[in-house]
């Protein structure tokens, strides 16, 4: 039997480290180097999956050997983009936009194989209904979770549930940083064992 490759997240997100712990898949997280910057009238579709693509074989150049996880997210409430907040007056202030209204979370997610040649990825939407918001809630909110480093400033695996009227997606993981769930198809396309591959 041929020597599994090993897996490598390309990101420093604690969020996506911990669902690949969750569903015990050895991995080492390298960080990407690359310019996350959004193109001028970029859609925030091809956005992200460009960067998903780009911090994958970004890491895959350095370790062909591995198979290359790059994932990206972008939270999207009509025609703006909402990105980490990085502080609780943005917090509060994305949160109150979205008050009664729905906001789209498009997260994009590759693999590179660079050494078998092969490279996937594809965008998994996820949609989020809030709750009509007031100042009192929001600002509580924000204070007791501090989701200054998370796209729409909430997180929904904790406290942020409260803020949802429904969710609407194929994979809630998605919503949390890195859709499993097609992830895991990628992985079985490369022949790479789920069930009891740890070490």
């Amino acid at each position: 039997m041929a020597e599994r490759p090993p897996l490598i997240l390309a990101s420093r997100s604690p969020y996506r480290r911990a669902l690949l712990e969750q569903v015990r898949l050895p991995h080492e997280a390298i960080p990407a180097d690359v310019d996350e910057s959004r193109h001028p009238d970029e859609p925030a579709h091809d956005y992200v999956l460009r960067l998903a693509r780009a911090k994958a074989e970004a890491v895959a150049e350095r370790r062909p050997d591995a198979l290359v996880i790059g994932s990206d997210q972008a939270a999207v409430l009509g025609e703006r983009v909402l990105g980490k907040p990085g502080s609780e007056a943005r917090a509060r202030e994305q949160l109150a936009t979205a008050s009664g209204q729905c906001v789209t979370f498009l997260t994009g997610v590759a693999v590179v194989h660079a050494a078998g040649g092969r490279r996937q990825s594809d965008v998994v939407p996820y949609r989020v209904h809030f709750r009509d918001l007031d100042e009192t809630t929001i600002a509580r909110y924000v204070a007791l979770e501090q989701p200054l480093d998370c796209a729409g400033s909430f997180k929904s695996e904790g406290l942020g549930a409260v803020l949802f009227q429904r969710m609407e997606g194929s994979d809630p993981n998605a919503l949390i940083g890195l859709p499993l769930i097609r992830l895991f198809d990628f992985l079985l396309a490369c022949g790479y064992p789920l069930i009891g591959s740890e070490e």
